[in-house]
């Protein structure tokens, strides 16, 4: 069923709040729920990008590292005077240009996926490290933190740009010629050529999206603080990747949608703060989602035709 893994994880995610609401009805206060959404709203909108990207078969495992050089070029480029609206536009512009450096290696050299993005995670990152000495960018500007407005308004900016990020992809595949050719790209690479899809230009764009989705990201969360780690986004790739299969993006690619995807997050996000809410031990958190991430992967496997199962291989290979 093409909706059946959204189903399942809407009614998961229902089970869970039934749950909370008589075991631990603090947990939807309104000050938990708006802390919970800020944590999640970065996982969101790379999640977005992270669809496009595994749609066409293809993984890019070095956002994290591309999150933290977005967050920090955010942080000195806002301490260096640079209005804040130039300074978004230079944060995706550089989100993107880092992905495309993964589009072009992956798309037109040909290197699969997830070494190009492998060898990309650590270079970024390492690269990072020695320009900055491993130092925090502090003393930011008050134009820059919450985006020149207070706590209580960002909140519904974050919200606002997420919201749109949301429907416009949601409607761009299901829509425009653009979202057919990813979805093209990953179900038969040969195929789609066959049928005049420049798959090699569909690849290259969906990652330079995801960087600069990334970018983005990275400054809506680090406008929340006075100061930003070198080392930020550590991990980010795993959580953005794990909601993406958990929502029902199928990891050869070809079926998934950003709705699915969104579920994905809201589950994954609110296992942790549930736990804790549960009084379970917050050592658990990893295990469960492992759990849930291993089901949907597994779930995909059973459904996956026999010759199918080499399909992000071949896509990796041209």
């Amino acid at each position: 069923m093409k909706l059946g893994r959204e189903l399942s994880v809407a009614i998961a995610i229902v089970l869970l709040s039934a749950t909370l609401a008589i075991v631990a009805p603090g947990f939807f206060a309104g000050d938990n729920l708006r802390d919970l959404f800020l944590a999640n709203a970065p996982v969101l909108i790379a999640a977005v990008g992270m669809t496009l990207v595994i749609l066409t078969g293809h993984i890019d495992i070095s956002i994290g590292s591309v999150f933290a050089i977005c967050a920090v070029a955010s942080g000195l480029l806002a301490k260096a005077g640079l209005p804040l609206p130039l300074v978004v536009l230079a944060c995706c512009a550089l989100g993107a240009a880092l992905g495309s450096v993964n589009g072009a290696l992956t798309a037109y050299v040909r290197i699969p996926s997830i070494v190009v993005t492998l060898a990309t995670m650590i270079a970024w990152r390492e690269g990072l490290r020695w320009a900055t000495e491993g130092a925090w960018i502090q003393d930011l500007p008050a134009h820059y933190q919450w985006l020149g407005t207070s706590d209580r308004a960002y909140p519904f900016i974050a919200l606002a740009v997420v919201v749109f990020l949301q429907i416009c992809a949601a409607w761009v595949l299901r829509n425009v010629a653009a979202g057919r050719a990813i979805y093209a790209t990953g179900s038969s690479l040969d195929a789609a050529r066959l049928a005049g899809v420049r798959t090699a230009t569909v690849t290259f764009l969906v990652f330079a999206i995801l960087g600069a989705l990334t970018g983005l990201a990275a400054l809506l969360n680090s406008v929340r603080f006075n100061q930003i780690p070198s080392n930020t986004g550590l991990g980010l790739e795993l959580k953005v990747i794990a909601a993406v299969v958990v929502g029902g993006t199928a990891i050869t690619g070809g079926r998934g949608t950003v709705t699915g995807t969104l579920l994905g997050v809201v589950l994954l996000g609110a296992i942790g703060p549930a736990l804790t809410f549960l009084g379970v031990s917050a050592y658990w958190d990893r295990a469960i989602q492992g759990a849930i991430i291993l089901a949907a992967v597994a779930v995909d496997a059973v459904r996956l035709p026999a010759g199918g199962r080499t399909r992000l291989d071949s896509h990796a290979l041209g």
